[in-house]
């Protein structure tokens, strides 16, 4: 396996984004018994601890944090959205737009450090520093739109570093992959009309948001084919994904040869997320990492940043992200996951007929519009 200078991004500041007392979503009060939300510090901050357990830690390259700034934020943020969350921030919190969205005093500053993370990421990959990259940042990112924050998202951490990557590194074309569990609604909305990024989306159909996501979600006029969602169904499993990246993702990102491929990472397709209805196993998501890693280095010399987003399972993230920094360093860690025995053999990870009509119309929408497999 080669071995690659793979830039890591962690601060402990991450795991002090305080979203309150909660009923997994739902606010406490009346018959809500008051316990956490489902985004919480846990999976991140028990990522980064097998990370450095493993003893991968050593073999990666630390890429320090630094805070987006204002003009960062309002590359893609519209005024009223960020001054709205920093005034909230400097009181007592609140939410960031759906009511979905809740957040701590002091939580603006974390999410300029997410958004600046991935960033950091960015600039560390473009500059030749290291050659890939993982901020594994918090908040996540990818729901929030231009105007409001919404499923847990206060700024679109990835559209950030997009801008900022193209403002000041000489960035032109960008392809995001996003295999969250939900919805990439927000990359979606903001680069809609955008043809110079193209943005493909790989979730749970209808889950979050319920009204986007479709196959023919397209983009917007002088765009088309620029938005790609490829919604399974629930209870896919590692083939589905691994064919809508082989069949759609890759080719798609193919022909649009990008300068610099962004991952949306989020482990909340696994099969113990309390928030999806997939069965993607540890082995699944090191087997797309690799596949990602492949196409960027064929399109764009390797240079791909994943970005973590969402995975609420806190045994399970770790084993899920270390096996994805596994694959971007090209380094073996020796840990097993301990879910394998319960799920590497599931029968849930073949191909199935109704999974396969999805990612096949899905196919046919990207090469009708130019990015599909060439001929």
């Amino acid at each position: 396996m080669t071995q690659r200078r793979t830039g890591y991004v962690w601060h402990e500041r991450y795991a002090w984004h305080d979203t309150g007392t909660a009923v997994g979503v739902a606010p406490s009060g009346g018959f809500n018994q008051p316990h956490q939300a489902f985004e919480s510090p846990e999976s991140k901050s028990r990522m980064a601890g097998l990370v450095e357990v493993s003893g991968l830690i050593d073999a990666l390259v630390r890429v320090p944090a630094v805070e987006a700034s204002d003009t960062d934020l309002l590359r893609v943020h519209t005024p009223e959205h960020v001054e709205r969350i920093r005034e909230l921030s400097a009181d007592r919190g609140g939410d960031a737009g759906d009511g979905y969205t809740p957040f701590g005093r002091g939580s603006f500053e974390i999410a300029k450090l997410a958004a600046g993370g991935t960033m950091a990421a960015v600039a560390a990959v473009m500059r030749g520093e290291v050659d890939n990259a993982y901020a594994l940042v918090r908040p996540p990112g990818h729901h929030a739109r231009r105007e409001m924050g919404m499923g847990y998202c206060l700024f679109s951490n990835v559209c950030v570093a997009i801008e900022y990557a193209r403002a000041e590194l000489g960035v032109r074309r960008v392809a995001i992959v996003d295999y969250d569990v939900h919805h990439g609604n927000g990359a979606q909305q903001i680069y809609w009309d955008d043809p110079d990024v193209l943005a493909i989306s790989i979730h749970q159909d209808r889950l979050f948001p319920q009204d986007t996501g479709s196959l023919d979600e397209i983009g917007g006029p002088g765009a088309e084919g620029r938005n790609i969602n490829i919604p399974l169904p629930a209870g896919s499993g590692n083939g589905a994904y691994l064919a809508a990246i082989d069949r759609v993702a890759v080719p798609a990102i193919r022909a649009f040869a990008p300068d610099l491929v962004i991952v949306s990472s989020g482990f909340d397709p696994s099969a113990v997320d309390p928030l999806g209805c997939m069965t993607v196993t540890s082995g699944g998501f090191k087997a797309m990492a690799e596949r990602i890693l492949g196409i960027a280095e064929e399109a764009c010399g390797g240079r791909v940043v994943f970005s973590h987003e969402g995975g609420y399972s806190p045994v399970h993230v770790p084993f899920c992200g270390l096996a994805v920094l596994e694959a971007l360093s090209g380094r073996e860690t020796g840990v097993e996951d301990p879910f394998g025995a319960s799920f590497d053999a599931s029968p849930a990870h073949p191909l199935q007929p109704w999974q396969d009509e999805i990612v096949a119309q899905a196919e046919a929408i990207a090469e009708r519009l130019g990015f599909g497999r060439a001929e």
